[in-house]
């Protein structure tokens, strides 16, 4: 019953990506939105860790001591500032990089649905940035890249999905 449970989950995410990739005007980017979550490697552990509240891929760390699904997943999938890291040749370290804004426009998609799903009835439109404040110590993402979403989170806390999603239909740069 998790495995039925897990994939009607990420389903309900995918197509809450999807509705929120048409309103950001990045439709065709929604259709192919985590399409990963359904592989083995993925799923079957998701199904395993499954919870219902929040990401299994927490349990399996606990668990594990890393999460072999994330690792999967966001190698994979753009709309994910982790893919978005890249060896420095004048540092000569491992650093963020700057996402292309498209990507950037899916990953507020993607924590707009996940608020939504984990959060249920009591999602607020204050939820996704709370959870982008939450985990800003721990966070490696180019600052730009941050300071986009950061904004896009606020405009939907202050002012809406209607206004910040018409803003996000007409962002180019950043």
């Amino acid at each position: 019953m998790k495995a039925l449970a897990h994939f009607k989950t990420i389903t309900r995410h995918r197509h809450e990506v999807i509705k929120n990739c048409k309103k950001a005007g990045i439709l065709w980017q929604g259709l192919f939105h985590d399409l990963s979550k359904y592989s083995p490697k993925e799923f079957f552990v998701g199904a395993k860790y499954y919870l219902g509240t929040k990401s299994p891929n927490d349990m399996e760390r606990r668990v594990k001591g890393y999460s072999a699904a994330w690792m999967h997943h966001k190698g994979r999938n753009k709309h994910h500032f982790e893919y978005w890291t890249d060896y420095n040749p004048e540092t000569r370290k491992y650093g963020p990089v700057k996402m292309p804004i498209r990507y950037v426009k899916e990953m507020f998609c993607d924590r707009v649905a996940a608020s939504k799903i984990y959060q249920g009835e009591n999602y607020r439109d204050s939820h996704p940035y709370e959870y982008f404040d939450m985990g800003r110590a721990n966070r490696l993402i180019h600052e730009e890249t941050s300071d986009i979403l950061e904004k896009l989170l606020l405009m939907l806390r202050d002012e809406g999905e209607e206004k910040t999603f018409s803003y996000i239909r007409n962002l180019t740069d950043y």
